[in-house]
Protein backbone atom coordinates (compact mmCIF):
# COMPACT_ATOMS: atom_id res chain seq x y z
CA UNK A 1 0.00 0.00 0.00
CA UNK A 2 1.05 3.76 -0.79
CA UNK A 3 1.67 4.92 3.20
CA UNK A 4 2.32 8.53 1.76
CA UNK A 5 -1.07 8.50 0.92
CA UNK A 6 -2.30 6.62 3.45
CA UNK A 7 -0.45 9.40 6.12
CA UNK A 8 -2.40 12.37 3.98
CA UNK A 9 -5.75 11.07 4.07
CA UNK A 10 -5.61 10.32 7.90
CA UNK A 11 -3.82 13.79 8.41
CA UNK A 12 -6.68 15.48 6.80
CA UNK A 13 -9.29 14.25 8.65
CA UNK A 14 -7.99 14.49 12.19
CA UNK A 15 -7.00 17.60 11.15
CA UNK A 16 -10.70 18.50 10.02
CA UNK A 17 -12.11 19.37 12.68
CA UNK A 18 -11.66 21.04 16.62
CA UNK A 19 -14.52 19.29 17.72
CA UNK A 20 -11.99 16.32 18.32
CA UNK A 21 -14.98 13.69 18.22
CA UNK A 22 -15.77 14.27 15.20
CA UNK A 23 -12.36 14.25 13.74
CA UNK A 24 -11.74 10.90 15.66
CA UNK A 25 -15.04 9.40 13.87
CA UNK A 26 -13.78 10.38 10.43
CA UNK A 27 -10.43 8.92 11.07
CA UNK A 28 -12.09 5.63 12.38
CA UNK A 29 -14.08 5.25 9.11
CA UNK A 30 -10.64 5.80 7.35
CA UNK A 31 -8.30 4.22 8.77
CA UNK A 32 -10.84 1.12 9.50
CA UNK A 33 -10.49 -0.12 6.17
CA UNK A 34 -6.38 -0.45 6.74
CA UNK A 35 -6.80 -1.35 10.38
CA UNK A 36 -9.09 -3.75 12.31
CA UNK A 37 -10.59 -0.59 14.13
CA UNK A 38 -14.20 -1.21 15.53
CA UNK A 39 -13.11 1.70 18.43
CA UNK A 40 -11.06 4.63 19.50
CA UNK A 41 -10.86 6.37 22.68
CA UNK A 42 -8.36 9.58 23.38
CA UNK A 43 -7.78 9.90 27.07
CA UNK A 44 -5.44 12.23 28.98
CA UNK A 45 -3.00 10.65 31.43
CA UNK A 46 -3.01 13.09 34.96
CA UNK A 47 -0.09 11.67 37.25
CA UNK A 48 -1.02 14.35 39.56
CA UNK A 49 -4.26 13.02 39.82
CA UNK A 50 -2.98 9.17 39.38
CA UNK A 51 -5.57 8.58 36.81
CA UNK A 52 -6.21 8.66 33.13
CA UNK A 53 -9.57 10.72 31.81
CA UNK A 54 -11.04 9.92 28.58
CA UNK A 55 -12.31 12.86 26.59
CA UNK A 56 -13.66 11.14 23.08
CA UNK A 57 -14.68 7.89 21.40
CA UNK A 58 -15.75 7.04 18.15
CA UNK A 59 -17.46 4.09 17.17
CA UNK A 60 -19.11 2.70 13.72
CA UNK A 61 -22.08 4.79 14.69
CA UNK A 62 -21.18 7.71 16.01
CA UNK A 63 -18.74 10.00 18.40
CA UNK A 64 -19.44 10.92 21.55
CA UNK A 65 -17.42 13.32 24.23
CA UNK A 66 -16.56 11.75 27.81
CA UNK A 67 -16.15 12.65 30.68
CA UNK A 68 -15.14 9.40 32.15
CA UNK A 69 -11.91 9.24 34.64
CA UNK A 70 -10.27 5.98 35.85
CA UNK A 71 -8.34 6.17 39.38
CA UNK A 72 -5.34 4.01 39.04
CA UNK A 73 -3.08 1.93 41.45
CA UNK A 74 -0.23 3.20 43.52
CA UNK A 75 1.93 0.15 42.32
CA UNK A 76 0.68 0.69 38.15
CA UNK A 77 0.95 4.29 38.20
CA UNK A 78 4.95 3.87 39.67
CA UNK A 79 5.03 0.69 37.50
CA UNK A 80 4.00 2.79 34.63
CA UNK A 81 6.52 5.84 35.61
CA UNK A 82 9.48 3.78 35.68
CA UNK A 83 8.52 1.15 32.89
CA UNK A 84 9.24 1.92 29.92
CA UNK A 85 6.24 0.93 28.62
CA UNK A 86 5.03 2.74 25.19
CA UNK A 87 8.76 4.42 25.40
CA UNK A 88 8.21 3.87 21.56
CA UNK A 89 4.83 5.37 20.75
CA UNK A 90 2.78 2.41 20.43
CA UNK A 91 1.31 -1.06 21.95
CA UNK A 92 0.17 -4.12 21.25
CA UNK A 93 -1.66 -5.11 24.23
CA UNK A 94 -3.47 -8.22 25.41
CA UNK A 95 -6.55 -6.74 27.94
CA UNK A 96 -6.40 -9.86 29.59
CA UNK A 97 -2.50 -10.25 30.40
CA UNK A 98 -1.78 -6.48 30.91
CA UNK A 99 -2.74 -4.28 34.09
CA UNK A 100 -3.86 -1.54 32.66
CA UNK A 101 -5.83 -3.72 29.95
CA UNK A 102 -7.44 -5.21 32.28
CA UNK A 103 -8.67 -2.12 34.37
CA UNK A 104 -9.68 -0.39 30.83
CA UNK A 105 -11.26 -3.32 29.98
CA UNK A 106 -13.50 -3.96 33.60
CA UNK A 107 -14.70 0.14 33.30
CA UNK A 108 -15.99 -0.39 29.83
CA UNK A 109 -17.33 -3.27 30.05
CA UNK A 110 -15.30 -5.14 27.53
CA UNK A 111 -14.89 -8.76 26.83
CA UNK A 112 -12.96 -11.08 24.23
CA UNK A 113 -11.41 -7.84 22.63
CA UNK A 114 -8.11 -6.97 21.27
CA UNK A 115 -6.10 -3.71 22.03
CA UNK A 116 -3.81 -0.89 20.68
CA UNK A 117 -2.05 1.81 22.71
CA UNK A 118 -0.81 4.97 20.84
CA UNK A 119 1.51 7.35 22.95
CA UNK A 120 0.30 10.91 21.60
CA UNK A 121 3.38 13.55 22.97
CA UNK A 122 4.13 16.92 21.84
CA UNK A 123 7.89 17.89 22.42
CA UNK A 124 8.44 16.69 26.13
CA UNK A 125 4.86 17.25 27.32
CA UNK A 126 3.02 13.76 27.41
CA UNK A 127 -0.98 14.64 26.12
CA UNK A 128 -2.41 11.48 26.84
CA UNK A 129 -3.03 8.18 24.69
CA UNK A 130 -5.26 7.08 21.79
CA UNK A 131 -6.79 3.60 22.78
CA UNK A 132 -7.68 1.66 19.73
CA UNK A 133 -10.10 -1.62 20.07
CA UNK A 134 -11.39 -4.44 18.10
CA UNK A 135 -13.73 -6.99 18.64
CA UNK A 136 -11.93 -10.53 19.10
CA UNK A 137 -8.72 -12.23 20.22
CA UNK A 138 -5.41 -11.08 18.73
CA UNK A 139 -6.35 -8.82 15.91
CA UNK A 140 -3.40 -6.72 15.86
CA UNK A 141 -0.11 -7.36 14.37
CA UNK A 142 2.83 -5.38 14.04
CA UNK A 143 2.33 -3.92 10.58
CA UNK A 144 -1.02 -2.43 12.06
CA UNK A 145 1.20 -1.20 14.68
CA UNK A 146 3.92 0.35 12.48
CA UNK A 147 0.60 2.09 10.18
CA UNK A 148 -0.76 3.34 13.13
CA UNK A 149 2.31 4.94 14.47
CA UNK A 150 2.47 7.22 10.93
CA UNK A 151 -0.61 8.88 12.65
CA UNK A 152 0.95 9.60 16.28
CA UNK A 153 1.99 13.16 15.39
CA UNK A 154 -1.42 14.26 13.67
CA UNK A 155 -3.25 12.51 16.48
CA UNK A 156 -0.67 14.65 19.01
CA UNK A 157 -1.26 18.01 17.27
CA UNK A 158 -4.64 17.70 16.84
CA UNK A 159 -5.62 16.76 20.52
CA UNK A 160 -3.39 19.75 21.65
CA UNK A 161 -5.51 21.93 19.48
CA UNK A 162 -8.74 20.30 21.03
CA UNK A 163 -7.57 21.03 24.65
CA UNK A 164 -6.47 24.54 23.78
CA UNK A 165 -10.20 25.05 21.99
CA UNK A 166 -11.90 23.12 25.27
CA UNK A 167 -10.26 25.30 27.63
CA UNK A 168 -11.18 28.80 25.48
CA UNK A 169 -14.54 27.36 25.38
CA UNK A 170 -14.70 27.31 29.11
CA UNK A 171 -12.65 30.26 29.39
CA UNK A 172 -15.37 32.36 27.31
CA UNK A 173 -18.14 30.83 29.25
CA UNK A 174 -16.53 31.39 32.72
CA UNK A 175 -16.70 34.68 30.87
CA UNK A 176 -20.40 34.73 30.37
CA UNK A 177 -20.64 33.76 33.79
CA UNK A 178 -18.53 37.05 35.28
CA UNK A 179 -20.13 39.26 33.17
CA UNK A 180 -23.99 38.39 34.28
CA UNK A 181 -23.05 38.63 38.04
CA UNK A 182 -21.49 41.71 37.39
CA UNK A 183 -24.78 43.47 35.49
CA UNK A 184 -26.49 41.76 38.71
CA UNK A 185 -23.86 43.71 40.71
CA UNK A 186 -24.12 46.71 38.49
CA UNK A 187 -28.16 46.48 38.95
CA UNK A 188 -27.52 46.28 42.74
CA UNK A 189 -25.40 49.73 42.72
CA UNK A 190 -27.09 51.41 40.59
CA UNK A 191 -31.01 50.58 41.34
CA UNK A 192 -32.71 48.20 39.70
CA UNK A 193 -35.92 50.26 39.96
CA UNK A 194 -36.47 54.14 38.30
CA UNK A 195 -37.85 55.63 41.42
CA UNK A 196 -40.50 58.04 40.32
CA UNK A 197 -41.04 56.53 37.21
CA UNK A 198 -45.16 56.67 37.86
CA UNK A 199 -44.74 60.13 38.81
CA UNK A 200 -42.21 62.95 37.55
CA UNK A 201 -40.06 60.53 35.37
CA UNK A 202 -43.48 59.21 33.85
CA UNK A 203 -42.07 60.75 30.28
CA UNK A 204 -38.97 59.94 30.85
CA UNK A 205 -39.50 56.03 31.01
CA UNK A 206 -42.13 56.09 28.30
CA UNK A 207 -39.26 57.42 26.14
CA UNK A 208 -37.31 54.12 27.28
CA UNK A 209 -40.05 52.04 26.44
CA UNK A 210 -39.99 53.13 22.68
CA UNK A 211 -36.51 53.88 22.23
CA UNK A 212 -35.42 50.29 24.44
CA UNK A 213 -36.40 47.49 21.74
CA UNK A 214 -34.08 49.02 19.11
CA UNK A 215 -30.56 50.14 18.05
CA UNK A 216 -30.60 53.50 18.09
CA UNK A 217 -27.48 55.92 19.73
CA UNK A 218 -29.48 57.63 22.54
CA UNK A 219 -28.15 61.22 24.37
CA UNK A 220 -29.37 61.63 27.54
CA UNK A 221 -29.63 65.13 28.62
CA UNK A 222 -29.88 66.26 32.68
CA UNK A 223 -27.89 68.40 35.40
CA UNK A 224 -25.84 66.82 37.19
CA UNK A 225 -27.16 64.02 39.63
CA UNK A 226 -30.55 64.03 37.72
CA UNK A 227 -29.89 59.87 37.20
CA UNK A 228 -28.39 59.55 34.25
CA UNK A 229 -26.76 56.42 34.21
CA UNK A 230 -29.84 54.95 36.14
CA UNK A 231 -32.22 55.62 32.73
CA UNK A 232 -29.06 54.32 30.93
CA UNK A 233 -29.02 51.17 32.88
CA UNK A 234 -32.60 50.82 32.45
CA UNK A 235 -32.21 50.85 28.73
CA UNK A 236 -29.72 48.50 28.92
CA UNK A 237 -31.85 46.27 30.94
CA UNK A 238 -35.22 46.62 28.77
CA UNK A 239 -33.20 45.82 25.73
CA UNK A 240 -32.23 42.66 24.06
CA UNK A 241 -29.04 43.16 25.22
CA UNK A 242 -29.50 42.94 28.81
CA UNK A 243 -27.80 39.66 29.06
CA UNK A 244 -24.55 41.20 27.63
CA UNK A 245 -21.67 43.94 28.80
CA UNK A 246 -22.99 47.40 30.43
CA UNK A 247 -19.66 49.00 29.78
CA UNK A 248 -19.81 52.98 31.69
CA UNK A 249 -17.34 55.19 30.73
CA UNK A 250 -16.94 58.72 32.40
CA UNK A 251 -15.41 60.49 29.75
CA UNK A 252 -14.30 63.37 31.63
CA UNK A 253 -12.36 61.49 33.81
CA UNK A 254 -9.98 59.61 31.50
CA UNK A 255 -6.93 61.55 31.26
CA UNK A 256 -6.46 63.35 27.14
CA UNK A 257 -3.41 61.31 26.41
CA UNK A 258 -5.04 58.08 27.65
CA UNK A 259 -8.18 58.36 26.02
CA UNK A 260 -7.25 56.34 22.61
CA UNK A 261 -5.59 53.34 25.07
CA UNK A 262 -8.94 52.89 27.16
CA UNK A 263 -11.39 54.05 24.47
CA UNK A 264 -9.88 51.39 21.58
CA UNK A 265 -7.80 49.44 23.32
CA UNK A 266 -4.04 48.80 21.94
CA UNK A 267 -1.50 46.09 20.49
CA UNK A 268 1.70 44.86 22.63
CA UNK A 269 4.26 47.77 21.62
CA UNK A 270 2.50 50.31 20.43
CA UNK A 271 4.00 52.71 22.90
CA UNK A 272 5.97 52.99 25.79
CA UNK A 273 4.78 50.80 28.46
CA UNK A 274 2.79 48.90 26.35
CA UNK A 275 3.81 45.53 27.60
CA UNK A 276 0.74 43.58 26.38
CA UNK A 277 -2.61 43.78 24.48
CA UNK A 278 -5.52 45.19 25.97
CA UNK A 279 -8.63 45.60 24.70
CA UNK A 280 -10.63 49.07 25.37
CA UNK A 281 -14.21 49.91 26.63
CA UNK A 282 -15.49 49.64 23.15
CA UNK A 283 -14.40 46.59 21.98
CA UNK A 284 -15.26 44.81 25.95
CA UNK A 285 -18.53 46.18 25.38
CA UNK A 286 -18.96 44.07 21.89
CA UNK A 287 -22.65 42.74 21.42
CA UNK A 288 -23.97 45.01 24.44
CA UNK A 289 -24.20 48.68 25.74
CA UNK A 290 -21.40 51.14 26.25
CA UNK A 291 -22.56 54.48 28.61
CA UNK A 292 -20.36 57.57 27.84
CA UNK A 293 -21.19 59.97 30.35
CA UNK A 294 -20.01 63.36 30.20
CA UNK A 295 -19.55 63.46 26.27
CA UNK A 296 -18.76 66.85 26.10
CA UNK A 297 -15.85 66.61 27.64
CA UNK A 298 -14.09 64.39 24.82
CA UNK A 299 -11.49 66.56 23.07
CA UNK A 300 -12.09 67.50 18.97
CA UNK A 301 -9.75 64.45 18.07
CA UNK A 302 -11.21 61.92 20.31
CA UNK A 303 -14.85 63.20 18.96
CA UNK A 304 -13.89 62.05 15.24
CA UNK A 305 -12.61 59.05 16.58
CA UNK A 306 -16.16 58.46 18.17
CA UNK A 307 -17.56 59.47 14.82
CA UNK A 308 -16.41 56.76 12.93
CA UNK A 309 -17.06 53.83 15.61
CA UNK A 310 -21.15 55.18 15.27
CA UNK A 311 -20.69 55.33 11.53
CA UNK A 312 -18.93 51.72 10.91
CA UNK A 313 -19.41 50.30 14.23
CA UNK A 314 -15.56 49.15 14.01
CA UNK A 315 -12.78 50.23 15.56
CA UNK A 316 -9.01 50.46 15.33
CA UNK A 317 -6.31 49.18 18.20
CA UNK A 318 -3.88 51.65 18.87
CA UNK A 319 -0.39 50.28 17.19
CA UNK A 320 -2.04 49.88 13.74
CA UNK A 321 -3.97 46.46 13.82
CA UNK A 322 -6.73 45.87 11.38
CA UNK A 323 -10.48 47.34 11.85
CA UNK A 324 -11.87 45.11 15.14
CA UNK A 325 -16.01 44.81 13.71
CA UNK A 326 -18.73 45.45 16.71
CA UNK A 327 -22.34 44.82 17.57
CA UNK A 328 -22.30 47.85 19.88
CA UNK A 329 -25.22 50.59 21.43
CA UNK A 330 -23.62 53.40 22.63
CA UNK A 331 -25.82 55.76 24.91
CA UNK A 332 -24.74 59.15 25.44
CA UNK A 333 -24.88 61.52 28.30
CA UNK A 334 -24.13 64.98 29.43
CA UNK A 335 -25.26 67.58 31.66
CA UNK A 336 -23.80 70.61 28.98
CA UNK A 337 -25.48 72.19 26.14
CA UNK A 338 -24.13 70.62 23.43
CA UNK A 339 -26.01 72.95 20.95
CA UNK A 340 -23.80 75.83 22.61
CA UNK A 341 -21.27 74.24 22.52
CA UNK A 342 -21.17 73.13 18.47
CA UNK A 343 -21.53 77.25 18.26
CA UNK A 344 -18.03 77.90 20.18
CA UNK A 345 -16.68 75.00 18.14
CA UNK A 346 -16.22 73.14 21.01
CA UNK A 347 -18.18 70.40 19.71
CA UNK A 348 -18.37 68.90 15.96
CA UNK A 349 -22.04 68.94 14.47
CA UNK A 350 -21.65 66.00 12.46
CA UNK A 351 -21.02 63.92 15.99
CA UNK A 352 -23.95 66.08 17.60
CA UNK A 353 -26.58 65.47 14.60
CA UNK A 354 -25.60 61.82 15.16
CA UNK A 355 -26.27 61.08 18.58
CA UNK A 356 -29.28 63.75 18.74
CA UNK A 357 -31.59 62.27 17.08
CA UNK A 358 -33.67 60.43 20.22
CA UNK A 359 -32.31 62.62 23.48
CA UNK A 360 -34.14 62.06 26.54
CA UNK A 361 -34.18 65.01 29.13
CA UNK A 362 -34.42 64.56 33.14
CA UNK A 363 -36.19 67.12 34.61
CA UNK A 364 -34.23 68.14 37.60
CA UNK A 365 -35.25 67.20 41.29
CA UNK A 366 -37.21 70.79 41.77
CA UNK A 367 -39.28 69.91 38.78
CA UNK A 368 -40.36 66.50 40.22
CA UNK A 369 -41.11 67.58 43.63
CA UNK A 370 -44.25 64.60 43.98
CA UNK A 371 -41.10 62.07 43.55
CA UNK A 372 -39.11 63.24 47.14
CA UNK A 373 -41.39 60.92 49.42
CA UNK A 374 -40.69 57.87 47.05
CA UNK A 375 -37.45 58.64 46.74
CA UNK A 376 -36.46 59.54 50.74
CA UNK A 377 -37.90 56.36 51.69
CA UNK A 378 -35.77 54.55 48.80
CA UNK A 379 -32.59 56.19 49.75
CA UNK A 380 -33.85 55.40 53.94
CA UNK A 381 -33.67 51.66 53.59
CA UNK A 382 -30.90 51.49 51.03
CA UNK A 383 -28.61 53.91 53.21
CA UNK A 384 -29.98 52.26 56.49
CA UNK A 385 -28.94 48.29 55.25
CA UNK A 386 -25.13 49.83 54.23
CA UNK A 387 -24.94 51.54 57.51
CA UNK A 388 -26.19 48.97 59.22
CA UNK A 389 -29.36 50.24 60.84
CA UNK A 390 -31.86 47.75 61.76
CA UNK A 391 -34.51 49.68 62.89
CA UNK A 392 -34.88 52.77 60.35
CA UNK A 393 -35.85 56.31 62.26
CA UNK A 394 -39.11 58.15 61.63
CA UNK A 395 -39.09 61.06 59.76
CA UNK A 396 -39.63 64.89 61.49
CA UNK A 397 -43.43 65.59 60.79
CA UNK A 398 -42.39 68.58 58.78
CA UNK A 399 -39.20 66.77 56.75
CA UNK A 400 -40.71 66.10 53.33
CA UNK A 401 -42.43 69.54 53.37
CA UNK A 402 -38.68 71.08 54.61
CA UNK A 403 -37.29 68.72 51.59
CA UNK A 404 -39.77 70.08 49.65
CA UNK A 405 -38.61 73.88 49.79
CA UNK A 406 -35.25 73.36 48.75
CA UNK A 407 -34.42 73.97 45.01
CA UNK A 408 -31.70 70.57 44.90
CA UNK A 409 -28.76 72.23 43.09
CA UNK A 410 -27.42 68.89 43.07
CA UNK A 411 -30.48 66.86 42.72
CA UNK A 412 -31.20 63.23 43.41
CA UNK A 413 -27.73 62.67 44.22
CA UNK A 414 -27.69 65.87 46.70
CA UNK A 415 -30.54 64.23 48.17
CA UNK A 416 -29.12 60.78 48.66
CA UNK A 417 -26.53 62.72 50.75
CA UNK A 418 -28.70 64.43 52.90
CA UNK A 419 -30.33 61.21 53.93
CA UNK A 420 -27.44 59.66 54.86
CA UNK A 421 -26.12 62.57 56.70
CA UNK A 422 -29.10 62.36 58.13
CA UNK A 423 -29.21 59.04 59.48
CA UNK A 424 -25.34 59.06 60.65
CA UNK A 425 -26.39 62.01 62.72
CA UNK A 426 -30.16 61.36 63.93
CA UNK A 427 -29.89 57.54 63.35
CA UNK A 428 -32.49 57.35 66.43
CA UNK A 429 -34.90 59.68 64.98
CA UNK A 430 -36.94 61.46 64.00
CA UNK A 431 -35.07 62.62 61.17
CA UNK A 432 -35.30 66.44 60.76
CA UNK A 433 -32.80 67.14 57.86
CA UNK A 434 -31.85 70.36 59.54
CA UNK A 435 -28.51 70.25 59.59
CA UNK A 436 -27.88 67.72 56.69
CA UNK A 437 -29.43 70.47 54.69
CA UNK A 438 -26.59 72.94 55.95
CA UNK A 439 -23.35 73.69 53.38
CA UNK A 440 -20.47 73.13 55.29
CA UNK A 441 -18.21 75.54 55.91
CA UNK A 442 -19.80 78.61 53.77
CA UNK A 443 -18.95 80.65 55.62
CA UNK A 444 -15.62 80.43 54.22
CA UNK A 445 -16.79 80.62 50.78
CA UNK A 446 -17.16 83.85 50.78
CA UNK A 447 -15.26 85.09 47.24
CA UNK A 448 -14.07 88.68 46.34
CA UNK A 449 -14.87 89.62 42.84
CA UNK A 450 -14.02 93.00 42.77
CA UNK A 451 -11.43 93.66 40.37
CA UNK A 452 -8.98 96.39 39.95
CA UNK A 453 -9.84 98.46 36.95
CA UNK A 454 -7.22 97.80 34.86
CA UNK A 455 -9.41 95.79 31.67
CA UNK A 456 -7.31 97.56 29.16
CA UNK A 457 -3.80 96.31 30.27
CA UNK A 458 -4.81 92.84 30.61
CA UNK A 459 -5.46 90.32 27.69
CA UNK A 460 -8.37 87.88 27.79
CA UNK A 461 -6.24 84.53 29.07
CA UNK A 462 -4.47 87.25 32.12
CA UNK A 463 -8.06 87.84 33.34
CA UNK A 464 -9.40 84.25 32.96
CA UNK A 465 -6.08 83.46 34.70
CA UNK A 466 -6.70 85.83 37.81
CA UNK A 467 -10.21 84.91 38.05
CA UNK A 468 -9.40 81.08 38.15
CA UNK A 469 -6.55 81.92 41.03
CA UNK A 470 -8.94 84.25 42.54
CA UNK A 471 -11.85 81.28 43.09
CA UNK A 472 -9.05 78.77 44.06
CA UNK A 473 -7.77 81.40 46.66
CA UNK A 474 -11.61 80.99 47.96
CA UNK A 475 -11.83 77.32 48.39
CA UNK A 476 -8.25 76.54 49.51
CA UNK A 477 -6.92 75.40 46.53
CA UNK A 478 -9.50 72.56 45.94
CA UNK A 479 -10.70 71.64 42.14
CA UNK A 480 -13.54 69.18 42.34
CA UNK A 481 -16.13 68.54 45.15
CA UNK A 482 -19.78 70.10 45.93
CA UNK A 483 -17.47 73.73 46.75
CA UNK A 484 -14.47 72.90 44.26
CA UNK A 485 -13.54 75.79 42.20
CA UNK A 486 -14.97 73.82 39.24
CA UNK A 487 -18.51 73.51 40.62
CA UNK A 488 -18.09 77.51 41.37
CA UNK A 489 -17.27 78.38 38.00
CA UNK A 490 -19.79 76.20 36.14
CA UNK A 491 -17.35 73.43 34.72
CA UNK A 492 -16.19 69.96 34.69
CA UNK A 493 -13.05 69.74 36.71
CA UNK A 494 -11.18 67.86 33.98
CA UNK A 495 -11.96 71.03 32.01
CA UNK A 496 -10.37 73.64 34.90
CA UNK A 497 -7.65 71.71 34.58
CA UNK A 498 -7.10 71.62 31.65
CA UNK A 499 -7.78 75.75 31.06
CA UNK A 500 -5.51 75.75 34.49
CA UNK A 501 -2.59 73.43 32.78
CA UNK A 502 -2.84 76.38 29.10
CA UNK A 503 -2.64 79.59 31.88
CA UNK A 504 0.22 77.51 33.75
CA UNK A 505 -1.48 77.15 36.73
CA UNK A 506 0.09 74.58 39.35
CA UNK A 507 -2.38 71.94 40.27
CA UNK A 508 -2.72 71.65 44.22
CA UNK A 509 -3.82 73.61 47.05
CA UNK A 510 -1.20 76.46 48.06
CA UNK A 511 0.49 75.65 44.33
CA UNK A 512 -1.40 77.21 42.05
CA UNK A 513 0.27 80.78 41.79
Amino acid sequence: MDTNAFFKKATLLICSSLDIEIALWRCREFIAGYIPADEIYLNIYEPDQGSIRYIARADRQTAVKLEKTINLPEALIESIENSKRLQNGILIIDPEEDPMGRIISREFGFADISMMALRLIIGEQRLGVMDVFAKGKNRFTNQHAELLQLLKEPFAIAMANALKHQQVVRLKEQLASDNRSFNLELIAHAGDKVVGAGGGLKDVMESVAQIAPLKNTILIVGETGTGKEVIANAIHQSSARRNEPFIKVNCGAIPEHLIDSELFGHEKGAFTGAIAQKRGRFERADKGTIFLDEIGELPLWAQVRLLRVLQNQEIERVGGSPPIHLDIRVIAATHRDLRQMVQSGEFREDLWFRINAFPIHIPPLRHRKMDIQLLVDYFLNKKSRELGIHKLPALAPDAIDRLGERKWPGNVRELENAVERALIEQRQGPLSFQHSLEEPGNDQLVIPLEEERKKDSLTLDAVTRKHIVQILDAVDGRISGPNGAATLLGVHPNTLRNKMEKLAIKFGRKRYH
